[in-house]
């Protein structure tokens, strides 16, 4: 049985570095995506403070996000690329970041409670498959290192599952 320690949150890159060391040991040994995407979402949920949504969208279509494993509370089912901050992140072919989702035109609010968000891309053989997608009812809650932090854990689990 696998538990999480938590983890000191003073400096970003030992907290991330600690944080991808527990990801390494819960995804070890599986390989489904589903599973892993549910334990990921639980674990930063769990261990990342100020978040008020967690999960993943996976392309399944060219033009389409579909809602994937999640914490937090009932999200958007389906979001066309190009729309909103996860479909942006998926027609740029990049990370979005947006400190004050009020400011970011065409944003998309499953959540009125979120008020910034950070958007990863998973990147699989070039391609994008989905996004790891999180809200903070915070404004300017997350900055490069979380970003870089959060790539990183989005790079172990491209890496675990099969997608």
């Amino acid at each position: 049985m696998y538990a999480t320690r938590n983890i000191g949150q003073g400096n970003k890159r030992t907290f991330y570095r600690e944080l991808a060391g527990q990801l390494q040991g819960l995804l070890e040994g599986e390989r489904d995506a589903v599973a892993n995407a549910a334990n990921l979402s639980a674990l930063v949920f769990e261990l990342v403070a100020d978040l008020n949504w967690v999960g993943f969208y996976f392309l399944r279509s060219e033009n389409e996000l579909v809602l994937g494993p999640f914490q937090g509370r009932v999200a958007c089912v389906r979001i066309a690329v190009g729309k909103g901050v996860c479909g942006t992140a998926v027609a740029e072919a990049r990370s979005v970041l947006v400190p004050d989702v009020h400011e970011f035109p065409g944003h998309i609010a499953c959540d009125a409670a979120s008020r910034s968000e950070l958007v990863i891309p998973l990147v699989k053989d070039g391609g994008i498959v989905g996004v790891l997608d999180l809200d903070s009812p915070t404004p300017h809650r997350f900055n490069a290192e979380d970003q870089a932090g959060f790539e990183a854990l989005a790079a172990i689990y491209v890496a675990a599952s099969v997608l």
